[in-house]
């Protein structure tokens, strides 16, 4: 009999709260791991981020790349803060260099809302939400972001570009997740994001789009100005199931997503490339809260459920998957009642209390 798979996890904890959000879930990852008894993970601790910059002058080192770019997947906590920044003013942002440098082209953003979780909208269909964003993560306006023209201290110019090749990944991409969620029973429709009214790159975007929606005739395929899109997922976000965008639309429209959930501390991510991933919160390192214990640690749980879902899609290891529904599944346990509310939402469940809680609700269903 062949021995269960051992998968290298880089795991990277970064700044401020990232490593108060990254420990508890590495515990998580270690006892599912355990109870599906399929797979186990070899984790590798990685330093990047602000702080390591501020010692050493590098804020992602080679070695770290080089580790990131060997291992199974990547967890990582939270990079950057605001008073650590580069001659230039702009943060420190490794994770930003991780998903170029990785090719991380299709950024993963699930806007699913959990019962018992306090969210900003009344409309009952609300507290029902499960869509995903998939942001383009390697170009669109970020790709000038080290590379800003500045004239004469009086003009600044950022380019935005994009490219035929990495949107036609994206979008093949986005075409497979919607064909996935309608064979689980979600509406299988994706819609393309864009400025197509008044830039040509986004009427570029939209027909490269079109084209590759020619090639999944099963999947509903339409499009949306950013600005309409905005108004929609305040509203009546429900109308949508797969929405693709551009890098920096997308960054936008993910904060939008998580405030839906309730708040960035709720908000998981994946940043996807052919061979390689990364998997983080959708929230920054949130010095202001820092050794607290108010970090809220679901987001990383998430992320940590979709780290699993993605190496049991990559290895065809049904236990992997398991592994990751059973943390989504304990985590919406633990919120069921309405009494865990952390403290980002106005109640006062912390890191500890809430890392307990959902540990309890992992022993429940081990126990049922």
């Amino acid at each position: 009999m062949s021995s269960a798979p051992r998968f290298r996890i880089a795991s990277l904890a970064g700044d401020g709260i990232g490593p108060e959000v990254t420990t508890p879930t590495i515990e998580l990852l270690e006892a599912v791991a355990s109870e599906t008894g399929g797979f186990s993970l070899d984790f590798e601790h990685l330093e990047a981020g602000a702080t390591h910059y501020e010692k050493t002058g590098i804020a992602l080192p080679d070695d770290a790349l080089d580790e990131a770019r060997a291992a199974d997947a990547v967890l990582l906590g939270a990079m950057g803060l605001p008073s650590i920044r580069y001659p230039d003013g702009t943060e420190i942002a490794p994770q930003l260099e991780l998903r170029e440098k990785l090719s991380l082209y299709a950024g993963v953003r699930p806007i699913r809302t959990i019962r018992g979780v306090p969210t900003p909208l009344a409309d009952p269909r609300a507290a029902e939400l499960d869509i995903v964003l998939v942001r383009e993560s390697t170009e669109g306006l970020f790709k000038s972001r080290n590379a800003c023209e500045l004239v004469d201290d009086a003009v600044a110019r950022d380019t935005l570009e994009i490219t035929r090749a990495t949107s036609e990944r994206l979008f093949a991409f986005s075409f497979e997740l919607a064909a996935e969620r309608k064979a689980r029973g979600h509406e299988g429709r994706i819609t393309c994001v864009d400025k197509a009214n008044v830039l040509g790159s986004f009427a570029f975007f939209r027909k490269i789009f079109d084209e590759c929606a020619a090639r999944y005739p099963a999947v509903s395929a339409d499009h949306a100005y950013v600005d309409a899109v905005g108004l929609w997922m305040v509203k009546q976000p429900w109308v949508f199931d797969v929405l693709v965008t551009e890098n920096m639309f997308g960054d936008i429209l993910s904060d939008v997503g998580a405030g839906l959930m309730g708040g960035m501390g709720m908000a998981p991510s994946a940043d996807i490339g052919d061979r390689h991933a990364v998997f983080q919160p959708c929230h920054g390192s949130a010095p202001d809260i820092v050794g607290q214990g108010k970090a809220n640690p679901v987001a990383t749980f998430l992320s940590a459920a979709m780290l699993l879902n993605w190496l049991g899609k990559q290895h065809g290891n049904d236990d992997c998957t398991a592994a990751g529904e059973l943390i989504v599944a304990a985590v919406d346990d633990a919120f069921a009642n309405g009494t865990l509310i952390p403290f980002e939402l106005g109640g006062d469940a912390g890191t500890r209390e809430i890392r307990d809680a959902v540990f309890a609700a992992l022993s429940a269903r081990r126990a049922a």
